[in-house]
């Protein structure tokens, strides 16, 4: 894949996050949707798990587009069987990856540093009445950008492990 091609592929994803983290008021529902469809992965009970780890379950805690990610990366290089430690460790270390490079930019990966971030204070999202101010605050618009990003860093990693499988059958069948 060119630069080029590589490049076009991620801002689509990119976007497509976004808009499904609008549409869907979801940034783990979003940001799954759009690695699912733009990689060919999982099916709709993969999504329809996804339901309910927004700061799983509203409580603050992880990001549900991090969630999103590790959920996608997983299904990606995931083991099929107990046995296979070489997926754990591949899969793992890629969401070490999209773990730190989200922090970075974030601030954390917890939903309250994320929002603390975008909004200059977190939210209770169990509360009805910071609820609302959370939806006055226009955080379905401002909620885009980390699923956008997840999304993106995802979409990266996956195309970097396609990369090293296909060099490794490669190497291995000369």
């Amino acid at each position: 894949m060119t630069d080029r091609k590589r490049n076009d592929l991620l801002d689509a994803l990119e976007k497509t996050a976004g808009d499904y983290e609008e549409r869907f008021a979801s940034c783990s529902q979003g940001t799954l949707l759009a690695l699912q469809e733009h990689f060919n992965l999982g099916n709709a009970e993969v999504l329809k798990a996804a339901t309910a780890m927004p700061g799983m379950a509203l409580r603050g805690e992880t990001c549900g587009a991090v969630v999103a990610g590790i959920m996608a990366l997983g299904l990606a290089f995931g083991r099929d069987n107990a046995d296979d430690m070489a997926a754990v460790t591949r899969t793992t270390s890629a969401a070490r990856k999209l773990c730190k490079r989200f922090e970075e930019e974030f601030g954390g990966c917890n939903c309250r540093d994320v929002q603390h971030g975008i909004f200059g204070r977190s939210f209770n999202l169990t509360d009805p009445k910071e609820g609302m101010e959370f939806v006055k605050a226009n955080a379905i618009k401002k909620c885009r950008r980390p699923a956008e990003r997840a999304a993106r860093i995802t979409g990266e990693l996956i195309l970097d492990g396609q990369l090293k499988q296909s060099l490794a059958v490669l190497k291995d069948s000369k």
